[in-house]
């Protein structure tokens, strides 16, 4: 079965995440023990609150270096919500921080001139190509979003899908190993269950020799 680790920095929705795995039958597990971690076939960085304390937050466990090495090793990750955000080279969020540097651009806040912010609830998202985390989602399926924040990827070859609200956003981004999507996954039915299905199968072929033990 394949082990999907879940980063636990102290910052994020982790037991919904872990939830939603098991349902698409990975053996997911919440940890921010390196040798788990490292043996894992799989990341996921969750996320919600303020970037800068999670980048604080996970500076102090040196999860920073164990992401990095995964990344440079080919271990897919996913970034989820401001796990997403996180994947990026910075942010202006409370004075600004800076991020993990995986996907190249900034995260600035949503321009959503009019409209309610932070963004909460359904939006369609559309594909710009096809990819195997979305494998079998259909264009325009809505996912359920909670955030203020958007990235702003450098390349446009970053960006898998997008969605609207006052503005075009990077919804989902994608440049192997490393994926993020904005929204909640294991919060979205149907279509962000078989996202994560998606990763998990993903996940399988790099083959991490299983972990004995995990911290919750």
């Amino acid at each position: 079965m394949t082990r999907i680790a879940i980063l636990d920095y102290g910052m994020g929705n982790l037991r919904s995440v872990e939830k939603g795995l098991q349902r698409v039958g990975a053996d997911a597990v919440r940890t921010r023990d390196p040798e788990v971690a490292s043996a894992a076939d799989g990341l996921v960085v969750p996320g919600v609150g303020a970037f800068p304390e999670a980048m604080l937050r996970i500076r102090e466990l040196e999860l920073d270096d164990l992401i990095a090495r995964r990344a440079a090793e080919g271990t897919p990750i996913l970034g989820i919500c401001l796990g997403m955000q996180l994947l990026f080279d910075s942010t202006t969020e409370h004075g600004g921080a800076p991020g993990l540097g995986l996907l190249p651009g900034p995260v600035e806040p949503l321009r959503a001139s009019g409209l309610k912010v932070p963004h909460i609830g359904w939006e369609a998202v559309r594909w710009r190509r096809e990819s195997p985390l979305v494998r079998g989602i259909g264009d325009g399926e809505p996912f359920y979003f909670v955030h203020s924040f958007v990235a702003r990827p450098a390349s446009a070859e970053d960006v898998l899908g997008t969605a609207e609200y006052g503005e075009s956003f990077a919804a989902v981004v994608e440049r192997p190993p490393v994926w993020g999507a904005q929204f909640h996954p294991e919060k979205s039915s149907t279509a962000g269950l078989r996202l994560l299905e998606n990763f998990a199968a993903i996940c399988s072929p790099v083959g991490a020799a299983p972990a004995s033990t995990a911290t919750e």
